[in-house]
């Protein structure tokens, strides 16, 4: 186990090494076990997080400030629009003060270009641990999650098992490229062989494949790259399948959405569930496009694990702030 964690920044997903991930996973297990007992885990008591967004929430913000709760501290909602965030503090300034009235900042900021240095800007200002909660880049904190939900549904040893990475259509706005971009980097790690499937316009950033490969190369996993859905899904065990959008090919919405509307046969439904292993789940980090990305009878289907999925984010997140805000 490793003990070291304590003040350290979490902005992308080789910050921790796999055995401080590890480390990460054990606490994250034993905090969901006391929180199903009942037991009293305030190991932040009189702790506070700021967490700072840019971008809307859901589940995110929900399992940050339950989380926190739950450890015994306080988590304060900043919304950048609402504040002086808006126009005049800096990255320098808020990290500078922020991290003086809080014990850790967590951050979501996903503007292309942008979330990911403005991140770090305020990292390198803040003397209290920096927590991404998604930026461009990486989504570190869903993939922790994503990683515990895999392990508790096919065992801890997951070398050779096939996972897939697929984009899916959807009808809304154009998606980051985190969670994906997170997902190759961190699953190779611990053993899967790892298919990514999506569209000619729709790939990930060059310098996060190489590192993806190289990944792969180190921990002896398996890392290729497909151009059809049915492909990626052949035999698979894991079916992350989600919407991205075509940011390496344009940034403009609307051609981008023209781009996106040329896929909508790319839509993770029983025909394509059939291919995967007969013991396959499906994971997705939501919100979904119902019937549109997935469609509901896989969703709500026995091969779904999305809503646990949903749950480990609140233990993995717990566990990061006990291990770096103590």
């Amino acid at each position: 186990m490793q003990s070291d964690l304590r003040g350290r920044d979490l902005i992308g997903d080789l910050d921790f090494t796999k055995e401080e991930v590890e480390t990460i996973l054990d606490v994250a297990w034993n905090l969901k076990m006391k929180r199903a007992l009942g037991e009293q885990h305030n190991y932040l008591q009189d702790k506070t997080l700021a967490m700072l967004f840019f971008f809307s929430s859901t589940r995110t913000r929900a399992s940050f400030e339950s989380g926190m709760a739950q450890l015994g501290g306080h988590a304060a909602f900043i919304e950048s629009r609402t504040t002086q965030v808006s126009h005049g503090d800096t990255e320098k300034e808020l990290g500078e003060i922020l991290g003086r009235y809080f014990d850790g900042i967590a951050i979501r900021h996903c503007d292309w270009g942008v979330g990911n240095k403005y991140i770090n800007n305020v990292a390198s200002a803040s003397r209290s641990p920096v927590l991404n909660m998604q930026c461009d880049v990486y989504h570190p904190h869903q993939c922790l999650a994503d990683i515990m939900t895999i392990m508790e549904k096919k065992g801890k040893n997951l070398k050779g098992k096939k996972m897939v990475v697929s984009w899916a259509y959807a009808s809304s706005y154009l998606k980051p490229i985190s969670v994906p971009q997170s997902l190759i980097l961190q699953m190779p790690r611990f053993g899967l062989d790892v298919t990514l499937a999506h569209p000619p316009e729709f790939k990930l950033m060059p310098e996060i494949m190489k590192q993806a490969q190289e990944q792969a190369d180190k921990f002896g996993s398996n890392f290729e790259v497909v151009d059809s859905m049915e492909e990626g899904f052949k035999d698979a065990e894991i079916v992350y399948a989600k919407s991205w959008g075509p940011l390496l090919t344009t940034n403009d919405p609307e051609e981008g959405k023209k781009i996106q509307d040329k896929y909508k046969n790319w839509i993770t439904d029983s025909k394509k569930m059939a291919l995967a292993h007969k013991d396959a789940i499906y994971m997705h980090p939501l919100p979904a496009d119902r019937d549109v990305e997935v469609t509901s009878e896989v969703m709500d289907g026995p091969q779904s694990v999305v809503f646990d999925q949903a749950e480990n984010r609140m233990h993995a997140q717990k566990a990061v702030m006990a291990l770096t805000m103590k």
